[in-house]
């Protein structure tokens, strides 16, 4: 932090004024001069107050009714009621106290006509609705003259993310005795004076008094457009140079074999049984040619559903197997390890198999490495790897266990990238001898924005495409309450089964009588994906809804359902061991389940192609990304997929939004963009998951593309230019500020 921003508030405003603003994660004056107002309140435009629901902390902005002190009959002391109005609707206010001379202050300020912020808990008395005891200020009132009085109440009132024991007005007061001393030597800027003349931008100074002490609604629109082009220029010279020094390194070429010798490229493209698509061999082409470069590739390979990422990044591998070295995949779960390795084998056929009888005379190896292995079977995995005889080696984070060494390492495929940290990724590369090429897989699509934001350090390749022969996936909605519409949904499943089809039920939780986690954002073991689900059920009010379905409970049901009689019905979760979850899946894929009952571990990379319907218990209480990739599971095969959408959803709400959203398109480009504006951006870019606010306070990243891109063309170009940034100190210590190393894993998810 520089100049005077790095000041602890305890020295600037005095430790019981700072105590609780530090609650708010405000210690330093930088802290508190970037919690920028939320919105604007306009003196001329009262609240409407009809909206207020019980027990909601508000602050309402209104104009004063009337306001009576008396006596109280029934017991000691003395009750100011007032009443405040929108000019329809109104509120009463209601304050107690031992005499009624300490009432008498409220009361001379509380005069008819007079407008002011109230801010409290809405409760209700005899059918009134009334805040007790609340906060107040009154707008012009305070001012030291009466011209002074009428400036200040036609200014846009900033009102502040605040909470009940810090209303909004005491951090505006905060900020005040902050900003008002400051010169332009106190504050120093990370955006260089000839960016900002490019982009029309004023000094950091004018903006923080413009967003804070707005003269009108045009200077805080300035000071915000300002404010998230710094925010954007800041992370994107952090990008900028992540992709600098990933230049500079040494990477050993990989190049595609010649004609002249046996591939196990060529040899698996000749026995491919579909033709490729054309997304397909031109994002192969990319790979192929940077693959060949000794400089290390890092490229994000994004993909709808079934959009053949697996394919495309198994043909990079065998060009690195060809090329004398080996290559590393890291799956998140022990379930898509498994699968991943499956999948790997089915593809290669004997091209899998060297060494063993039958298979391709210059054939490698397919080696699987998780933490629930036996210790033959790890004592096997390890030997293939470290000797070069397993030439792909598929894993979870146990590839990242010191004991686990390679003989060559040349590409590392990360798939699912937001569910590891850089930490555990940079374990993985430097396994390698020489910095290894990497290919980020996600099967969450990304909107162009998101990428350039978050994963501006990776060129980006996307597949679109659907391989040839997918029969496609049709979504409905289903009232959870009707039971006709539940009684055609399990006739719909049985319909499939008896096709010879399987079906997966998806439910958001593993036991019935578990509670949810205190605070909506802990951990707890009866989710396999909590920050996804939770953010949404404590936003949107889970209290009112009925209780989430659990795994077990909605096993059971099934099996007494007569719709489903006869049918095997199998559960799978996290809490399962390895082998259980293994057994599960392999009985499912077999068709000794029929039905099988699911948290969300089969949300991504589970292929069984006979899957072709899912039902979807509290699909409401999900994110669009998840529910897309959970419909993703169904329709792999020719026959068309089905997707059933349990809803308690009322219309109108954000969370059926979600839903129909989902149920009317299958684009999932479209769906992330929807998700993205209809969530918290640091929900869904990661930042959420690590305990800590996103550093996009003000940045929007579907809103602000253009505002992105050129913060991105700037900052290049300083980077380019200066890539230490040693004539740039104010912006390297800026990026150091907001990256820190919760930050930097920030940059590593999405």
């Amino acid at each position: 932090m520089t100049g005077r921003e790095g000041e602890a508030l305890t020295k600037v405003l005095g430790a019981r004024s700072a105590a609780p603003l530090e609650k708010l994660g405000l210690v330093t004056a930088g802290d508190l001069l970037r919690h920028y107002p939320r919105r604007y309140g306009d003196p001329g435009t009262l609240t409407d107050m009809d909206r207020l629901a019980l027990g909601e902390h508000v602050t309402v902005m209104a104009r004063v009714a009337h306001a009576t002190v008396r006596t109280m009959r029934s017991r000691a002391g003395a009750m100011l009621q007032a009443v405040v109005t929108d000019g329809r609707h109104e509120l009463a206010l209601t304050f107690f106290a031992k005499r009624a001379g300490a009432l008498r202050p409220h009361e001379d300020k509380l005069r008819p006509g007079r407008v002011g912020l109230f801010t409290g808990v809405v409760s209700e008395y005899r059918g009134t609705r009334q805040l007790t005891h609340p906060d107040y200020v009154l707008v012009g009132v305070d001012a030291d003259d009466a011209e002074s009085a009428m400036f200040e109440a036609s200014r846009p009132i900033p009102i502040y993310p605040a909470s009940s024991a810090v209303p909004s007005w005491r951090i505006q007061r905060a900020v005040r005795t902050v900003l008002d001393p400051l010169t332009e030597a106190d504050v120093e800027d990370p955006v260089p004076a000839d960016v900002r003349e490019r982009a029309g931008l004023s000094g950091r100074l004018d903006a923080l008094r413009a967003i804070h002490v707005p003269d009108d609604q045009r200077a805080w629109q300035r000071a915000r457009h300002r404010f998230r082009f710094e925010e954007a220029f800041v992370l994107q010279a952090a990008l900028a140079q992540r992709r600098a020094h990933a230049a500079e390194q040494e990477a050993t070429a990989r190049p595609l074999r010649g004609s002249g010798g046996a591939s196990l490229l060529a040899d698996f493209d000749a026995g491919l049984p579909f033709t490729l698509t054309e997304g397909q061999r031109s994002v192969g082409e990319d790979l192929a040619a940077e693959l060949a470069q000794a400089r290390p590739m890092q490229r994000l390979l994004q993909g709808e559903v079934g959009s053949g990422k697996t394919v495309v990044a198994l043909r990079a591998m065998l060009q690195v197997v060809d090329a004398g070295g080996q290559a590393a995949l890291l799956a998140p779960t022990e379930v898509l390890a498994a699968q991943h390795a499956r999948t790997l084998r089915a593809l290669l056929g004997p091209l899998a198999e060297g060494g063993l009888l039958g298979g391709a005379a210059h054939g490698t190896r397919v080696a699987l490495l998780t933490g629930s292995l036996g210790a033959a079977a790890r004592k096997e995995a390890l030997l293939q790897a470290a000797s070069g005889e397993a030439g792909i080696v598929v894993g979870t984070h146990a590839l990242l266990g010191d004991q686990v060494q390679f003989a060559d390492l040349g590409l590392v495929v990360v798939d699912e990238q937001h569910r590891f940290g850089v930490e555990q990724r940079d374990a993985l590369r430097a396994k390698g001898r020489v910095a290894p090429h990497v290919l980020v897989m996600t099967a969450t699509p990304i909107p162009r924005t998101v990428a350039m934001t978050v994963f501006g350090d990776l060129e980006t390749s996307s597949l679109t495409e659907v391989p040839a022969g997918r029969a496609g996936i049709t979504s409905h909605v289903v009232p959870a309450g009707n039971l006709r519409w539940m009684e055609r949904t399990w006739a719909r499943v049985r319909e499939e089964v008896d096709k010879g089809h399987r079906a997966y039920v998806v439910c958001p939780r593993i036991h019935p009588d578990a509670d949810l986690p205190a605070g909506g954002g802990a951990a707890s073991k009866d989710f396999d994906d909590v920050p996804d689900l939770l953010e949404l059920v404590d936003a949107e009010g889970a209290d009112d809804r009925p209780p989430l379905r659990a795994v077990l409970e909605v096993a059971d049901m099934l099996r007494e359902t007569p719709a489903l009689a006869g049918l095997d019905v199998g559960v799978l979760h996290g809490q399962m061991a390895a082998a259980d979850k293994e057994s599960a899946m392999a009985a499912f894929a077999a068709g000794e389940l029929q039905v099988l009952v699911s948290t969300t571990v089969i949300e991504v990379g589970v292929d069984v192609p006979e899957a072709t319907v899912m039902v979807v218990f509290d699909a409401d209480r999900f994110g669009l990304s998840q529910l897309h990739q959970l419909r993703g599971r169904v329709g792999r095969g020719a026959a068309a997929g089905l997707c059933l959408l349990v809803s308690t959803a009322q219309p109108g709400t954000p969370a059926a939004t979600r839903v129909e959203a989902l149920a009317e398109t299958t684009d999932g480009f479209r769906l992330a963009t929807l998700d993205l504006e209809l969530r918290s951006e640091g929900d869904v870019l990661g930042a959420a998951q690590s305990g800590k606010s996103s550093s996009l306070r003000l940045l929007r990243v579907v809103q602000d593309a253009d505002l992105i891109a050129d913060a991105r063309r700037e900052a290049s170009a300083v980077v380019d230019a200066d890539l230490e940034l040693g004539d740039h100190p104010v912006l390297r210590a800026a990026i150091a500020a907001q990256l820190d190393d919760e930050q930097e894993e920030f940059l590593e998810r999405a």
